[in-house]
């Protein structure tokens, strides 16, 4: 009995230890299996983990290039701005962190958690930018409490410093944080959240070169995030600089000369296509954007009747008015309908069927021929030209000139303008094309619609005798060295192939127009520079207040392009004051401004003339609607 007693508990235990066995057996496996698996399927990312509790990866903004002018003055440069970052994995409570940035910063927690949530897809121990442009009392405030504040970095970025504040903002144009659309693009590829980048203007558009390549540094933090040492470091390369082709002193005169109108004006190099100003006016105030704009400064662009965002040079389209005149006229030349004998007789209106189409002077101008005609800007006699020409010829020689499309200065969202022709307003609106419409757009009204770029490139192509050079910005490319890396030669965009002797007598006209008596420019006239221009009125809308007054915004736009020297031809510029009402007194003026003050950079130049010549004539347009309805206006006697 006991014998048996002894092999059943022999046998127990033996059993005992197979499952005991088989257990260890069983953990060792799983033990082994778990080694493998951290060991050698998540060994790289376990050790990038391991690595990202001590090390850091901050990021080394790159400086922008330097803008010039065409002298050297510099235009755009660098200034240090702070930015407050977050490290994610070092942060244990996120709102507590967050609320106190708020308190500190003075910002929204809403602003702070949607750029926080906005940056969560990147690696964790990768800088998210919260908050850009900080103060240096924000900063002290931040330094102060870093204790409370786990995870917080603060990153030194270069910003944009524009060296006149307001001048050529729309040109300039300035930088921002780059967006999450931005991020989406092709061409913002490398950047990061929290960086800048072009948003607007020449930043823009030169934006792959103005921005250099960013570096950065490996750094090794204790707990604390306090720095321990430099593991590597990657230095940023400087960006490309610019010289422009703007001469900042005449830019400055320019703008000054709009005083608080507003407007678009552009200088430019008959013989080269380079622009020497680019006004739009009012300006802002680049600086702004690349920081937190004020909500009351924002408020103010906004609501401001003159638009000051708008880049009216480049996207501002008008009716040219008179302006367009020297194309009915050379079109009527080439074209053998007129010639400088031909005349016509103004009595203050003309008659085309049922409808009436009033010239700016109601009593008339009597006979006049071309060069008169020009002279005093006699509507009838440019009716009665476009009237013989039509308007696809009168179209086809604008498009000669390249008008009718953009440019391709060089800056985004270029504007086209328009040249209308019978097949434009079949397509366009389904109907026929009536003598009607044709007369309004022989003297620049109806569907006629040009930018200041493409005035000044028009007046200037008339200057030399008929060669259109793309209007461009940049003159040469540097690098950080100096060393020019491009430089960018005179293109021309056409040939109009007009005869010198249809040029030489719209010219003949147009130096009348600002130097004889009865001429309507005669305030843009200097004394030793013999100045060319024509005048031009567009309307805008027809509406009085109730006690008889045209509201600002109903106001006729003023128009403006000359040339000079007359001989010699080497600027052209064009000018349009928004709501002016009279070319010949709001914008010729100006033209003036910027004439001499380019001129006088070379010599002094005299007071203007006041020889034998009457004040300045006034000039307003008449028109018709697209079926030939009359559309008449009240002309001023003058435009003083």
């Amino acid at each position: 009995m006991n014998g048996h007693r002894f092999i059943h508990d022999n046998y127990g235990s033996k059993r005992q230890l197979v499952f005991l066995s088989i257990f260890a057996a069983a953990l060792f496996f799983l033990l082994l299996t778990r080694l493998w698996y951290l060991q050698i399927v998540k060994s790289d990312e376990l050790q990038s983990q391991s690595e990202s509790n001590r090390l850091r990866l901050v990021p080394v903004a790159a400086s922008r290039g330097t803008i010039f002018d065409r002298n050297g003055a510099v235009l755009v440069t660098n200034r240090p701005s702070f930015s407050v970052a977050v490290i994610p994995q070092e942060v244990r409570d996120r709102d507590a962190l967050l609320e106190r940035l708020s308190r500190y910063l003075e910002i929204d927690r809403a602003e702070l958690l949607d750029k926080w949530e906005k940056g969560k897809g990147r690696a964790r121990y990768y800088p998210i930018v919260l908050a850009s442009g900080i103060t240096r009392d924000q900063l002290e405030v931040l330094e102060e409490n870093r204790l409370w504040l786990p995870g917080i970095e603060i990153e030194m970025k270069p910003v944009r410093q524009y060296e006149d504040g307001t001048l050529a903002a729309h040109l300039l144009g300035y930088i921002g944080e780059v967006s999450e659309e931005d991020l989406k693009k092709d061409a913002a590829s490398g950047y990061n959240s929290g960086d800048y980048i072009g948003k607007s203007g020449i930043e823009r558009s030169w934006e792959k070169l103005l921005h250099g390549r960013d570096g950065g540094r490996q750094i090794e933090v204790d707990a604390r995030g306090r720095v321990l040492r430099t593991i590597s470091e990657t230095p940023p390369a400087v960006g490309s600089s610019l010289v422009l082709t703007i001469d900042a002193a005449l830019q400055k005169q320019a703008e000054k000369a709009f005083g608080e109108q507003a407007g678009a004006a552009v200088a430019m190099d008959v013989n080269t296509g380079e622009i020497l100003a680019f006004v739009s006016n009012p300006g802002f105030d680049p600086a702004l954007f690349a920081g937190r704009m004020p909500p009351d400064k924002w408020k103010e662009y906004l609501e401001d009747k003159r638009h000051p965002l708008e880049n009216k040079a480049l996207k501002g389209q008008y009716p040219p008015g008179s302006t367009f005149k020297i194309i009915t006229a050379l079109a009527g030349l080439e074209e053998g309908v007129v010639d400088e004998r031909s005349s016509s007789y103004c009595k203050g209106a003309y008659v085309l069927g049922h409808n009436t189409f009033r010239c700016w002077e109601k009593k008339g101008h009597g006979t006049v021929d071309l060069k008169r005609a020009l002279k005093e800007s006699c509507d009838v006699y440019f009716y009665q030209l476009g009237e013989k020409l039509g308007i696809n010829r009168i179209a086809a020689y604008a498009r000669k000139f390249a008008l009718g499309a953009p440019l391709g200065v060089g800056l985004e969202n270029e504007k086209g303008g328009l040249i209308p022709d019978s097949a434009w307003k079949e397509k366009r609106y389904g109907k026929k094309w009536f003598q009607g419409d044709t007369l309004p757009a022989a003297i620049g009204q109806g569907y006629v619609l040009m930018t200041p770029i493409q005035l000044a490139a028009m007046i200037g192509a008339v200057a030399n005798d008929g060669t259109v050079y793309r209007p461009h910005l940049v003159k040469r490319v540097i690098d950080q060295e100096g060393r020019v890396v491009r430089e960018f030669k005179p293109e021309v965009v056409t040939r109009t192939s007009i005869s010198p002797r249809s040029f030489r007598l719209v010219k003949e006209g147009l130096l009348a127009v600002v130097n004889e008596g009865g001429g309507t420019g005669g305030q843009a006239r200097l004394y030793d520079v013999r100045v060319a221009g024509k005048t031009g009125t567009s309307q805008v809308v027809k509406q009085r207040d109730k006690r008889g007054a045209i509201p600002y915004q109903y106001r006729d736009h003023a128009l403006f392009v000359a040339f000079a020297p007359y001989d010699r031809p080497e600027i052209a510029v064009a000018v349009v004051v928004e709501h002016g009402e009279h070319g010949g007194a709001a914008a010729a003026p100006i033209a003036g401004s910027i004439l001499r003050a380019y001129f006088e950079r070379k010599s002094p130049v005299g007071k203007p003339a006041n020889a034998d010549s009457a004040p300045p004539g006034g000039e307003e347009k008449g028109g018709t609607g697209e079926s030939g309805q009359e559309m008449t206006k009240p002309a001023p006697q003058g435009e003083e």
